[in-house]
Parts: C-alpha cells; structure tokens; sequence
C-alpha cells in the first residue's frame, strides 16, 4: 500500500499532485486510509482531556484530515474533466462515506460543546480578526450542520445528507451521458449550408476521427451554439434545439425529473429540521443578499429594467423573420438564426469575423500580460509538472518579487469525458502553516474552447475570449490568496461575491486599448483593425436586455425551486414554466425542460445562488468604474483591488472586502448603464 502515489510523498515539483503515476484503482484504496486518519484526527480533538482552546478544537479541526481533502480534490476534479465510468462508480461509493466523516463532525455533541465553550469567551482570546473570523465561521457551521439537532431529528438528517450526496452525483453524470449520447451526422452538403467553413472544418475532422463521411455536429459548447447561430436548415436547428432542452428529460435511465423532485424535497425537509421555512432561507442566511425577499426584489427590478428593451428585441427579430421568408412563428431554434443575421446587417459584424485575431494561445498570452501588469504576476510553462491529460499544460506563476506563487494548470478544449462550461478549481488551497510555512495553491481553468483542425489553430470566439477572462478571474483569486487558514483563502467566499473577480476582468474585453494589445491575426500577424474593434464595442449591447432576462430567468427558477415550504409532488416541466412565466419571451415548446439539465444547481454549489451571478455584475460593473476613472491599468486601482479583494479570500464579511476598495456600497446604475438599459 506505500506504493499508492496518492498515500506517499508527492516528489513532484512544489508537491503537485502526481497524474502520471495515478491509476483509477488507486483511488478507493488511498480514500479508506486517509479516511481512517481523518477520522482519527477527529477522534483526538474528541477524547482530548485538555480544556479545549482556539489552537486545540478550532485550528486543530481546521486542520484535521489534511490527507483525506488532498485525494477528495484530486479525485472529484478528475470526476469532472477527465471521468470515465470506473471514476464515477468510485465516486458514487465514496460519496456517501465521505457524507458520514462530514456529519460524524458536525453532529458530535462532545464537539459541539467544546466549540460552544470557546465561541463563548470569544472576546476574552484576544484574536485578530481572521481567527475570529474562523471561530465565528466554525462555530456557525456546527449550528447550521445539525449540531442542535437531537435524536431522531439528528439521524433523519444524516440520512438526508447521504441522499442530497448520492442524487447531486447521479444529476450531473446523467446530463454528461446525454450530452454525449446525441451526435448529428450530416452527409448532404446543402444541410451544411450557411455555416462558416471553421465550423464545418471541425465537424468533418469530428466524422473523420469516428471514420464517417460528412460532419458531425455535438452538443457541446463550441460545437452547437454556431450551428444555431448559422445553419440555414431550420428543420436541423430544431433538431439540435429539441436534443439540447431535452437532456435529461426522456423518461429513460438518465432521465432527471425523478431526482430534481427527490433533491428539492430532501432540501426543504433539512432545511426545515434545522428550523428554516424553506431552503433558500437557509442558503440566504450566509450570503450577501441574506433573504429570498431581498433576492426576489433584486431579480424583480433588474426584470422590470431589462423586460421592455428584451421585447422590443424579439419584435425586431420577428419583424426581421417575416419580411426574410420565416412564414411561421418565430420560435426558439430561429432566434439566434435570425439575431445574428440582424447584428451583422446593423453592425456589419458578427462573431465569426474576429475569431482569426484571437488564436488561443495569444489570447493565452494576453491574458498573462494583463495580470503581469495590473498585479505584477508572470508565468512560466513547466513541462515537468505532471499533467492529468496530454492536452492541460501546467505554468508557474510568481510574484512581482520572483517569488514563486502558485501552479496553474489549464485545460482548454472539449472531450467526452469533460463536463460542459468552463470552472476554475483547485488541485490545492493556499494556507499557512503552524510552522509558518505559507502553503501555495494549485489552481486549475478548465474551458471547452474550440478545437484546433488540421489546418488552423484554436480561434475563439470573442464570447469565448470573455470566458476565458472571466475564469482566469476566479483563477487570480485563488493564486493571489494570502491568508493563514485553509477554509478562508482564495474562492472560499460567499457565492453571491465569487463571481466579482471573475466578472471584473470580463470588462477588458470591453477595452480597444486591451483588445488591440491581444488581437492578432493567426496567420499574418497583423494587430486586429481599429474597425473591427469598433465594431466589437459597438454591437456589445445588442440584445442586452434579452440576455439580462435569459440569466434572470435561470435565477427565478433556481429560487422557486428553492423557496418550496412544502414537499413538491407536481410536473416539473409545469412547475419550471410557472416558475418563469414573467420572463418568457417565447411560445413554450412541449418536452423541453431546462431545469432537468441545471446542473449549476442540482449538481453544483448555486441552490439558491444562480441569482449571484447578476449580484455580481453590479459589482463588477461598478467595481470597474474605479479603472474607468483611475486608467484600466493603472497600478495602484489594482494593487487595492489585489490587496483589499483577491489576496483576503474569505477572512471578512464580503460587504466590508468590497467597501474597503471601492469606498462605498454599490449601486445597481453602473449595471444598467453598461448594458444600455436606461432609456435615454
């Protein structure tokens, strides 16, 4: 057993995790040891005679199964960039076990007391403000993790974590599965018609490698979105529009409806032992917004803001359809047809135009550069840090001082083994140890760009550039952490105010002097044209207020769901329209279902927070006023960003973080007036 990678000392560079000598059958092993330590170092604080204090119960539970978290990273970041059906058995055995370990701590009376005992006399310790800090947060999530619970109360709310972790799992491995199972495959040239030839190109390198004739066309990202932007075939956009709003939604095994109902009743019921009336309360309570009220109102005002220009949008569009030969009703599957054909006739522009100025790896550069002069980071290609796929490339990055940072591993492009959408993670945290070692972190950008062909370089699209900027934001927030405690440091914030570094470094792309620094043309490596840029710039808000109600939408959703009183026993199509009525723009399409793939909150960490996306662009929109004001790369905005924001990780109350920078609390305006929704 001493010969598991994943149990010995990682003799990597900065100890980073050993990909190249982990097999999947190493997992379950290293798992039940680590297991076994972690809950010994449970055990130890548990039996200690000593009278508990600060160092002894709060940073040694902090600090406990330090072994077990490195291999849960390892492996629940592989589960979702690189799993395989081994990977996720494994998962869905050590799922539940490591649910126990969790609710073995939380539910120990003998704990509870202990950390009662010092949360207590709290203001006798004399703590600075990060270890009151994690006592006050440890202290909280003992409370909000069954703690005061009692008897059979205590053993129904095992069970239901055991559940919620089982069913969470089974969601987003059944949307992967059906993402996967559907391909369009087209051999007639005149069903290909309209689309641009890199797209074509890459769906015949796709038949090509599956020994078929033709194009193949897939549901993920770069391959289905310029397929409904572009194809001529109506009947074939409808095809792909029905196989992408139908995942997860066929009544066969990787059907989802099932599980939404058994997760959002399992979350009410918790929510509702621990004494909250729903769940999004319970959520709320540790956010900024702090109640479903203040989110509803949120979502309700930025609705009424963006609803009249989103109408007026789609009349366009309709108007458009009609007079160019649609003699039907517009429909889903035609807008995104129609939409970019009215852009390019407006702004004598569409996406495809800029996809030669923005080859992936001077993008990549680019995007280096920014950091290195607004933070003084830079970043060097080490090929001897080991990799989990051929394709991830692993870079150093250092401060301005030379120090080292942290490793960044990204991972850009699609594969049937990779989730959909674009994360950042973490293989590591950055923390400091009691040694007064400062621990680095490994941070992690997995994308799903396009592909490179046989005769042409990863181009992006300027979406995918923004994408890019925006997890390369989350992506600074971790290697920028310098903080003393684990739980703490870099993304562990509130999820209402992990989306505003992410968000604020979309805004460059909005900036002529940044673009032209980073567009160059792939083959000749001409600077991107000032009219090109300025087409960029100026079709930026086309469409805002439909794109502001689309994201609202998914937030009213995820909070009707999520601010159930009682158990939820209806059609989950009927209760996702009601659930979005107010923002529907289109006739309602029977057997799509957009919640049965809503993995952000049925399989990832945004029940009750996909609002915070839109709660963040208001910060971002006027977080960014300052370099608006000050110069985009003037250093001292950003040294105070860098200082009062990405370096302190979750060590204040995020309003606190926010008002230290900006000098005040923000205002919905900078929001709507970026986006163009004030009437003028």
């Amino acid at each position: 057993m001493n010969n598991n990678p994943l149990l010995s000392e990682f003799k990597t560079p900065h100890q980073t995790p050993p990909f190249n000598k982990i097999a999947v059958s190493d997992y379950m092993p290293a798992f039940e040891i680590a297991l076994k330590q972690a809950k010994e170092d449970i055990a130890q604080i548990i039996n200690s005679i000593e009278e508990p204090t600060f160092d002894n119960t709060i940073v040694a539970l902090e600090n406990a199964g330090e072994k077990l978290s490195i291999i849960s990273s390892i492996f629940f970041n592989i589960n979702h960039a690189e799993t395989n059906k081994e990977i996720q058995a494994i998962a869905r055995d050590i799922s539940p076990m490591l649910t126990e370990y969790s609710n073995d701590i939380w539910l120990s009376e003998t704990l509870f007391e202990k950390v009662k005992t010092i949360f207590q006399i709290r203001d006798e310790l004399g703590l600075n403000e990060e270890q009151s800090k994690l006592l006050d947060d440890t202290y909280k999530a003992f409370s909000r993790k069954g703690a005061l619970l009692s008897g059979e109360k205590k053993d129904r709310y095992r069970e239901i974590s055991t559940k919620l972790s089982k069913l969470t799992l089974q969601f987003g491995e059944n949307v992967l599965a059906e993402t996967n199972a559907f391909k369009l495959h087209i051999t007639k040239e005149e069903d290909v018609a309209g689309l641009p030839e890199a797209i074509k190109s890459a769906a015949k390198q796709l038949a090509k490698s599956e020994e078929k004739e033709g194009w193949i066309f897939t549901l993920q990202y770069p391959s289905y979105v310029p397929f409904m932007k572009y194809a001529d075939s109506r009947e074939l956009r409808k095809k792909m529009y029905m196989a992408y709003s139908t995942r997860a939604n066929h009544g066969n095994e990787y059907d989802n409806k099932d599980i939404i109902k058994s997760i959002v009743n399992l979350r009410l019921e918790k929510a509702q032992l621990l004494g909250y009336e729903n769940h999004a309360q319970y959520v709320l309570e540790e956010r900024m917004a702090k109640s479903p009220e203040k989110v509803n109102s949120f979502l309700n005002e930025l609705l009424n803001a963006s609803l009249p220009f989103a109408k007026d949008e789609v009349i366009e569009i309709e108007k458009y359809a009609k007079t160019n030969g649609l003699n039907d009703t517009l429909q889903r599957w035609d807008f995104s047809y129609y939409s970019e054909k009215v852009k390019a006739e407006k702004f004598d522009f569409t996406e495809e135009m800029t996809k030669p100025y923005f080859q992936l790896e001077k993008v990549e550069e680019g995007i280096f550069d920014l950091a290195t002069s607004l933070f003084g980071i830079s970043f060097k290609e080490n090929k001897n840090i080991p990799v989990y796929h051929e394709e991830v490339k692993a870079f150093e990055v250092y401060d301005d001082t030379k120090q080292y940072l942290a490793v960044l591993y990204v991972d850009f492009f699609p594969r049937e083994g990779k989730q959909g959408g674009a994360w950042m993670t973490n293989y590591g945290e950055q923390f400091i140890t009691s040694e007064g070692h400062n621990i680095r972190p490994f941070v992690s950008l997995v994308c799903n760009f396009s592909r490179p062909t046989e005769d042409t370089p990863s181009l992006l699209t300027y979406n995918e550039v923004t994408t890019f900027l925006h997890e390369f934001g989350h992506g600074l927030h971790g290697m920028l952490s310098q903080t003393t405690y684990k739980s703490l440091s870099g993304t562990n914030v509130y999820r209402d105010f992990v989306e505003l570094p992410s968000q604020i470094m979309e805004n460059w792309a909005m900036e002529k002097e940044w673009l032209k620094k980073v567009g160059k043309h792939y083959k000749t490596g001409e600077t991107i044209p000032d009219e090109l840029v300025d087409k960029i710039l100026s079709s930026a808000n086309f469409q805002s207020g439909y794109l502001s109600v689309r994201q609202l939408s998914f937030g009213m959703n995820d909070m009707a769901w999520h601010s159930l009183n009682e158990k939820f026993e209806g059609s989950v199509a009927h209760f996702e329209d009601t659930a979005m009525a107010a923002t529907e723009l289109f006739p309602s399409v029977e057997g799509t279902c957009f919640s049965s793939a809503f993995s952000h909150i049925f399989a990832g960490g945004y029940a009750a927070g996909y609002y915070g996306y839109k709660w963040a662009e208001v910060l971002d929109a006027d977080a960014f006023s300052v370099f608006k004001q000050n110069g985009i790369f003037d250093k001292a905005t950003a040294t105070s960003f860098k200082d009062n924001i990405l370096c302190k990780g979750g060590t204040k109350h995020p309003m606190d973080l926010y008002v230290a920078f900006r000098g005040q609390e923000p205002t919905n305006e900078a929001l709507l007036k970026r986006s163009g929704l004030i009437r003028k």
